[in-house]
């Protein structure tokens, strides 16, 4: 994409800003990230060195508060509004508050009006309340001038080590027709083998250069713009703890573990030992 053709882009909600990133390597100008959490801007702002990390609480700030401290306009808004009411490992309450942290998103959203909107949660925001938040935000946008797509993707699909699901909804005028892409990795997805089997057993100290030159096409793409290690750091468990872990063959669970085993953590994931020729587990 040509610079002086670059879309705008603003990131709500917007943590360490893993969502805009994405849309910055695709050639998107992030012009700023938005959250209430201090630390998650310090790493927005380190993966966007041209952007402004805004510190501001969405839930009470006025968008032409957000409007002048940016001082641009946007073409388009993306965000992922805090998940914890929908998640299927929270209470699942559809009276939650946070629930409707998103009407901040779609207030921002109606002062901008920019082209298309972007807005990614957890799957069980599609069915929680009878589908009737799904079907609120379908409403809302629709309001405001968007038909919307929504789809629920797994990350594998699309080349990322890891069969993690999100919902995404787009938002796009109504005389402009949009598809979801077809993942290229549907079968053929990236392992933990693939992603990681170039870094040692023992943790490094950061900024030691890669230990040995990258063993899967994955790896080298992973290095671009980095040649050295961080966080690193392996767990320092007991010697029980260990012993134990050896017990459990790659792609296998505490039912691997002898009986008198099986039960010594009160979650049973703890002695999961994901597949080394799979993408690890959400």
């Amino acid at each position: 994409m040509n610079k002086t053709n670059q879309y705008s882009l603003l990131d709500l909600f917007s943590g360490c800003g893993g969502l805009s990133y994405g849309f910055q390597q695709a050639g998107f100008e992030v012009i700023a990230g938005i959250d209430n959490w201090k630390d998650a801007l310090a790493t927005f702002q380190k993966n966007h060195p041209t952007s402004q990390g805004i510190l501001m609480d969405l839930a009470v700030a006025s968008s032409s508060k957000i409007s002048q401290q940016i001082n641009k306009s946007i073409d388009v808004i993306v965000g992922g509004p805090p998940c914890q009411g929908f998640s299927i490992s929270g209470k699942r309450n559809p009276d939650d508050p946070r629930n409707l942290l998103y009407k901040s998103f779609l207030r921002v959203i109606d002062y901008f009006q920019p082209k298309a909107i972007v807005m990614e949660n957890v799957p069980n925001m599609v069915s929680m309340a009878q589908g009737r938040i799904r079907e609120q935000i379908l409403t809302d946008l629709g309001r405001l001038g968007y038909q919307v797509q929504y789809k629920i993707l797994l990350a594998s699909d699309y080349g990322v080590p890891q069969n993690r699901r999100r919902v995404i909804f787009v938002g796009v005028p109504k005389n402009y027709e949009f598809n979801f892409p077809i993942g290229d990795f549907t079968e053929n997805k990236i392992t933990c083998s693939q992603a990681m089997n170039d870094l040692p057993e023992e943790s490094m100290t950061d900024g030691e250069p890669y230990p040995i030159n990258p063993l899967s096409s994955y790896q080298k793409l992973m290095r671009i713009g980095s040649d050295q290690v961080y966080n690193h750091q392996i767990t320092k468990h007991s010697q029980k703890t260990i012993n134990t872990i050896a017990m459990v063959p790659d792609g296998g669970n505490y039912k691997d573990l002898p009986k008198h085993l099986q039960g010594t953590r009160k979650v049973n994931i703890a002695w999961t030992r994901y597949s080394s020729q799979k993408p690890s587990a959400a």
